[in-house]
């Protein structure tokens, strides 16, 4: 009987330790179209990055209960296609924003910049940005999540993703048996921090997203996306607001290790956009539990 406790003892941190991690949720449920066979490859992850994506994927972070409002982001992070800074550009900012409410799902996209990779970025990390939008849509009940309120985030490669879902023709199709393929694609607001210089429409609807656009103005590579877009909204009218950082150069993530403070405290920046434009208002329905 002691035996049998002691073993129930230490079992306890194991099964607390899987309870609490972030749930993961393929976009595909039988692996990605034409690549089905390569869905159980293993993703290679170290330090900083995942790379070796074959199984796009949806990480699933919840804010408190107490906090949460309806409001989603769909993150994308960077790393050149080569790989997915995916703990500075994916799991921070989803805690920050899990802090103010925001239920977060970070996707891991295919890198047609890793090795030996099959896949193109304007097919393949398109077409998983398209379907990330997608199936958060489907999921909508399941996470109170507001259908009006789904935004797309993306940091340097992430944003020219994030640029394709956007601002691209979508790729409709009502004629799919598979019901998550008929919904919606875009996104109703958009965050987009030091974006890449790949796919950044010279001209933009009236009806385009808002848009929240942050770099540092010696940010070589992707200052100019944001001005790019920035004078296509304008021409358009559309909703945006712009924030050129006088340093921080690229890859300054949440800003947590950084001296400068502009660029420490660029997030703050971001919540009073996100409550300025009611992205923090609570839905009237209760959030339902959902089981990991």
């Amino acid at each position: 009987m002691l035996k049998r406790s002691l073993l129930l003892f230490l079992l306890i941190p194991v099964f607390s330790f899987a309870q609490n991690s972030p749930l993961v949720i393929p976009l595909w449920s039988n692996g990605a179209p034409g690549f089905e066979k390569l869905k159980d490859v293993p993703e290679q992850a170290k330090d900083y990055w995942v790379k070796n994506i074959n199984n796009p994927s949806l990480t699933v972070f919840l804010p408190p209960k107490d906090k949460a409002n309806g409001s989603a982001v769909i993150i994308c992070p960077g790393g050149g296609h080569r790989l997915l800074v995916y703990n500075a550009e994916g799991v921070d900012p989803a805690k920050f924003l899990n802090s103010l409410g925001i239920t977060v799902f970070v996707l891991k996209y295919r890198l047609a910049r890793d090795t030996n990779s099959p896949y193109k970025i304007e097919v393949h990390a398109s077409q998983d940005g398209f379907r990330a939008i997608r199936l958060v849509r489907s999921l909508a009940s399941q996470y109170a999540i507001d259908t009006n309120r789904i935004g797309l985030m993306g940091f340097s490669a992430g944003g020219e993703v994030v640029d394709m879902v956007a601002f691209e023709p979508e790729n409709v199709q009502n004629e799919s048996t598979d019901a998550v393929d008929r919904l919606s694609a875009k996104p109703n607001f958009l965050i987009q921090i030091y974006p890449g210089p790949l796919f950044v429409p010279d001209t933009v609807p009236a009806n385009a997203p808002p848009i929240f656009l942050l770099a540092a103005n010696d940010d070589q590579c992707c200052s100019p996306s944001i001005v790019k877009l920035l004078l296509a909204y304008r021409s358009s009218k559309a909703q945006v607001e712009a924030h050129i950082l006088g340093k921080g150069d690229h890859g300054f993530n949440m800003g947590y290790r950084s001296k400068l403070k502009s660029v420490n405290t660029w997030p703050q920046r971001l919540a009073d956009w996100l409550e300025d434009n009611n992205y923090f208002k609570p839905l009237t329905r209760d959030r339902p539990k959902v089981l990991h």
